[in-house]
Order: C-alpha cells, then structure tokens, then sequence
C-alpha cells in the first residue's frame, strides 16, 4: 500500500506556524544529479511525518522508494543488509546490532515519546502491582516496549513472573485480536493498537498502575530514524536531504493538531476518531540521546537481553549531528 500519498499534501494547508522549538534551517540545494532514496516504513503513529516527506524530496531531485515493515527488528535487519538506505527502528536496536558484531547502522535521531501504560481488558481490574498476580498479559519478546516494562519491573523489585506473559510475535493487529477473544487481560503494545481497542470500548488504560516509559535504563524515546552506515557514509547529502524533509514535517504537524490527525490516518489507514484519540499521547520530537543509548546498552546486557557489553559501541553508532545542524544546533 503506498503511504506517501499526494493526496497527504493537502493536509499541509492546515498546517499553522511552526513553534520555535521545531523551527529548522531553510531546505537544502537540490541534489546536481537525480537521486533514489529507499525508505523502510513501520505503520505507527510516531513517525506519522514519514507520509509527507515525499513530495519535499522530489524538490531536492530525489526520488522515492519504500519497502513496508511490520516489526523494528526486520527494518533493522534491512538497514545492516543495505536493502533501505533508512528507516525507523526501535531505540534498542543499535545495541543489538552492535552485539551481532555490526556497524552498519548509524542512529539519526530519536522520534518522539509519550506516556506508556499497561492497556487492560474491560472488566479486569489492575489498579496495583498485587493486581498482576495471575493475569495473562501479552508481551513482545524483545520489543523496545517489552523492555521498557520489563526494566521498569526491576527498578521496581517486581518479578517477572509476577504475571503470566504470552508471547505473541508480530504486529500489533495480533495482541488487539487476542485481547479481543479474551486469551488475554492485558496487553503491552504501541500506538495506533493501544487507543484502538481503548477508543473501542474493550480495554483502557492502567493509569493508577506506573507509566513505564519512565524507565530509567529504557526512557521515553518512542523510535529512533536510522541510515545504513554504507548509506550514511557514501550519501550523506542524500541522506541530509531526507532528514530536513522528515524533521520539517515533523514540526509542521507538531504544531498543528488537525495536520497531524490527518497525516496519521492517511498514514496507518486508521479511521480519525483512533487516531484523534492516539495523537494526544504523542509527543512529536525526539529525546534520544548518546547517553541514553549506552544505558539502554548497558541495561540490555545486566539483563541478559544481549551476551555482550557494547555500551561504548553501541553509543558508537549513534550520531544526530545531521539533526543538530538542520535544527541550528
């Protein structure tokens, strides 16, 4: 299915001024020569700005191509093969790659946060921690929000086996499916999934439990843009240009609420009245940084989630700089 549709370009005549925070340097020369750049796209609301970058590069001589993906861990397999030239990954991914031995993944810069709580089948009470006691709640194994709950747990001195976890691999359409069947009590899962089944009536939202994305070694950071190295090192104007098109966007519909409704349906194919309700959780903008990826390094190996302490590599691979420079840093 084609997310960069021209028909997103309306939505930037809703778009208002941007606020300073976002405010950016003016767009690049186009490239002397016409260029291809192959984004990898994961259909989640954080990256909503990925629907109207296209058009913004045609400008600066490059063209477009994609390739979709269900899971951070498939984008990131893509970006170390050279199969994209960037893509969305999960903010962990960059210490996995590090533990397999690779450098060919470079971080650009995180995407976006917002609060994360426990999505609850109506009519399940968990309100406490003694509230997980038996209840079957859905994990992803190895996902950035997997390990978001599961060191929030430690810092927490709750056991993991408090809960029953089940494993479901996939996209989020599974975890809603199961929640829905009632194979589970709760689910750990991402937006646009969490507020679609809470904006459908069958689940809310475990305020009165934490808010995991406060995980010290994890953090709030959302997703994480990234380029191959090979890219990054051999077309880094290419990958420049992308970059101000993406963050251009991203201040747009930061500081437009309609816009970013609207680019996030057009983008997932979710009707407006989920992505109404998903967007208020969304705080377009990363807070990724080098320090935060070495804990989050660090963290994965205490844990055993990696066999190999690459805090220092890991760190390594990630460089904003190109972030830095379009927003005048």
């Amino acid at each position: 299915m084609v997310f960069f549709k021209t028909a997103a370009i309306a939505a930037l005549g809703l778009l208002g001024a941007m606020h300073s925070a976002f405010a950016i340097t003016p767009m690049p020369s186009p490239m002397p020569t016409k260029e291809v750049i192959t984004i990898g796209y994961v259909k989640v609301g954080q990256v909503s700005p990925l629907h109207l970058v296209e058009e913004e590069l045609k400008k600066m001589n490059i063209e477009v191509k994609r390739a979709e993906f269900v899971r951070y861990a498939d984008a990131r397999t893509a970006l170390i093969s050279n199969s994209v030239d960037v893509s969305v990954v999960g903010p962990a991914d960059l210490a996995i790659a590090a533990s397999q031995g690779s450098k060919n993944i470079i971080g650009l810069s995180g995407v976006a946060a917002s609060p994360k709580y426990l999505v609850v089948k109506k009519g399940v009470t968990i309100n406490n921690w003694a509230d997980l006691k038996g209840k079957k709640i859905a994990v992803a194994p190895g996902s950035a929000v997997w390990f978001a709950w599961a060191m929030t747990l430690v810092e927490n001195n709750i056991p993991y086996n408090t809960f029953q976890a089940i494993n479901i691999q996939g996209g989020g359409t599974a975890f809603v499916q199961a929640l829905k069947r009632g194979d589970i009590d709760a689910m750990l899962s991402w937006e646009p999934f969490e507020s679609q089944v809470v904006a459908e009536g069958e689940a809310y939202f475990a305020t009165n439990l934490v808010d995991y994305s406060k995980s010290k070694a994890v953090g709030q950071e959302l997703g994480l843009l990234a380029a191959s190295g090979e890219s990054y090192a051999k077309r880094r104007e290419v990958i420049k240009r992308f970059m101000w098109a993406y963050l251009n966007a991203e201040a747009k519909l930061a500081a437009d609420s309609r816009a970013f409704i609207a680019a996030y349906s057009q983008y997932t194919g979710l009707p407006a009245e989920i992505t109404r309700e998903s967007h208020k959780l969304i705080k377009l903008g990363g807070v990724l940084d080098r320090d935060q990826v070495a804990r989050l390094a660090e963290a994965s190996f205490k844990q055993g989630v990696i066999k190999t302490d690459v805090t220092k590599e890991a760190a390594a691979l990630y460089d904003d700089s190109l972030a830095k420079e379009i927003r005048g840093r």
